[in-house]
């Protein structure tokens, strides 16, 4: 009888704990038993370099959102997983984003991929994400992004020929029509997202029937802006569009500023819509127009949330890292899933109307077959006493026009 009680209590034992099991997993999905497993994002910026602080707002902007959905209780459709964030700095070499993509892939198991602001960066990267089959999130400007034919790449922005025609309308709206701005100026630096931008602005000008007086590329980083500036004096022209990041933008103003060149300056994003830039500039800064593809002005209840926490208002490319992250997470909770098939699934079939999608222009976010955001639309700001106010189209508007400049 001992021998045998002996050799059945094991199998009992056993029976006993595959009972509990059962009832365990009964009463507990099996998503609520795995919660503890992390989900990894990836995040590619240029955290050091010219165009750090752009990578440090965008980061800001994506921590803010995961920073709330993990306080909240995390992932509802994955048991409460958490969102764990694998940051890279990417600095600004193409070359060097495309093998932080590769390694953060490759070692990090992220089911999708966040960044790169600017547009050179990103299309590196993206070459790694499609070959890879995960979604890349970005809001970077360049028409190659989703131009290209791939297949998992989400674009929370207006592409840059759409936001520089934008640019060049709305500007000539504000000034009074076509008939007032009749010769303009373009200058850019000679990256993916001025190039892309520029293309917008001389298409605009040229349905427009005004002359394109000046049309000049210069490098990023230019340290003398001196030969433009004298360029675009001996120009006539009425209106400038300098198309530029941050270090170029406060040269080109204060140069003109400087030289009381008066005309209108209608900054092409980027350079023009960071604190930073008024900061630097100042009283040169009041009354300058920027397009945007965002203004923090379109929903202050979320966007406030930010200037509580760092202290300054939500420039446009974190606003826009948020939305990225916002409708990842969605995406995520709506397809039950972190692997990344099923993330772009979901990313192409889901109209996204809650949460920082709000924040956008036209308060949602759809993306087309193409990856690009159907309902994403520039808007123009201007500075007005250190913040930034949207001031067309009419429907967005949240302040009225200064005419300093226009």
């Amino acid at each position: 009888m001992r021998d045998i009680h002996s050799k059945n209590l094991p199998d009992r034992r056993q029976a006993l704990k595959g009972l509990a099991a059962a009832g365990l997993a009964s009463a507990f999905p099996l998503s609520t038993l795995a919660q503890s497993k992390p989900i990894n994002v990836g995040v590619i910026l240029p955290l050091s370099g010219a165009n750090a602080q752009f990578g440090i707002n965008s980061r800001q902007g994506i921590e803010l959102v995961v920073d709330e959905l993990n306080a909240s209780g995390g992932l509802k459709a994955l048991g409460g997983a958490k969102i764990n964030l694998v940051v890279a700095d990417s600095t600004s070499a193409p070359a060097n984003a495309a093998t932080v993509a590769q390694r953060m892939i490759g070692e990090n198991d992220c089911c999708a991929i966040l960044g790169a602001f600017a547009s050179s960066l990103t299309l590196a990267i993206q070459e790694v994400t499609e070959r890879r089959r995960v979604p890349l999130l970005t809001m970077s400007y360049s028409d190659q992004i989703t131009g290209r034919g791939f297949k998992n790449v989400f674009q929370v922005t207006s592409k840059g020929s759409v936001i520089g025609r934008a640019q060049f309308n709305y500007a000539v709206e504000l000034a009074g029509g076509s008939e007032k701005v009749n010769k303009i100026a373009i200058m850019f630096e000679d990256t993916a997202y001025g190039t892309s931008t520029a293309n917008g602005l001389r298409a605009a000008a040229k349905a427009a029937g005004a002359e394109i007086v000046m049309d000049e590329a210069y490098p990023l980083g230019i340290t003398d802006v001196t030969p433009l500036i004298n360029k675009l004096r001996a120009s006539r022209a009425q209106m400038v569009f300098p198309v530029s990041y941050l270090n170029d933008s406060l040269l080109i103003v204060r140069a003109l500023r400087q030289q009381r060149i008066n005309m209108p300056i209608v900054g092409g994003s980027a350079g023009y819509v960071i604190p930073d830039f008024a900061q630097a500039l100042g009283e040169y800064s009041d009354g300058v127009l920027s397009i945007c593809s965002a203004n923090y002005d379109l929903d202050t209840e979320a966007t406030e949330r930010y200037r509580k926490r760092y202290k300054a208002f939500m420039v446009h490319e974190a606003q826009e890292h948020a939305v990225a992250m916002d409708v990842l997470i969605q995406a995520i909770n709506g397809a039950k899933s972190a692997k990344p098939e099923d993330i772009s699934a979901a990313l192409r079939s889901t109209t996204f109307t809650q949460g920082w999608a709000k924040t956008m222009t036209n308060g949602q976010v759809k993306f087309d077959e193409t990856g690009l955001n159907v309902f994403a639309e520039p808007v123009m700001v201007q500075w007005q006493n250190k913040e930034l106010v949207t001031v067309w189209p009419q429907k967005f508007a949240k302040g009225k026009l200064i005419t300093r400049n226009v």
